[in-house]
């Protein structure tokens, strides 16, 4: 805590930013009077799945862009323990895909918040009804074409 401050981090890759991303962050910023958002780097989500389709600059740009946040920053590990101590972080809020992940800054006085996003939308899902639809639309063309034949 900062002069009574009650100091939240809360993180993610952000890519194709969604409904969900924005109830995560909005939740965060209820648990505090300050909230540190977290956007993590190209390099760091490679690193445990696929790249994102938005560059990271771009997805910093977009979560600055929000009201909600007081600050914005490079997220470059998912190890949390040092930006916990030099940010003195009270509260960290995570998606619940990553229940159990973080649990080790309950060690470091962090109160640990798995954020239920439920059934809604996904950045994952959201990419596959792109594709989907994009591969329907590919077919339908394709069906649609007139066949040539040479005379």
């Amino acid at each position: 805590m900062l002069k009574d401050k009650i100091i939240v981090y809360t993180s993610g890759t952000f890519d194709m930013f969604h409904f969900n991303h924005l109830k995560m962050i909005n939740y965060a910023r209820s648990l505090g009077d300050i909230l540190i958002v977290g956007v993590s780097t190209d390099e760091l989500v490679a690193s445990y799945k696929e790249k994102p389709i938005i560059p990271f600059n771009e997805r910093l740009q977009i979560i600055e862009s929000l009201r909600t946040p007081d600050i914005v920053i490079p997220q470059r590990t998912l190890d949390h323990t040092e930006i916990v101590k030099k940010l003195n972080i009270d509260a960290f809020v995570v998606g619940d895909d990553w229940v159990g992940k973080y649990d080790y800054l309950k060690a470091l006085d962090v109160q640990v918040f798995y954020f239920p996003y439920g059934s809604g939308v996904s950045s994952s899902s959201l990419k596959k009804t792109i594709h989907d639809s994009y591969e329907k639309s590919l077919l339908k063309e394709r069906q649609s074409k007139p066949e040539i034949h040479p005379s």
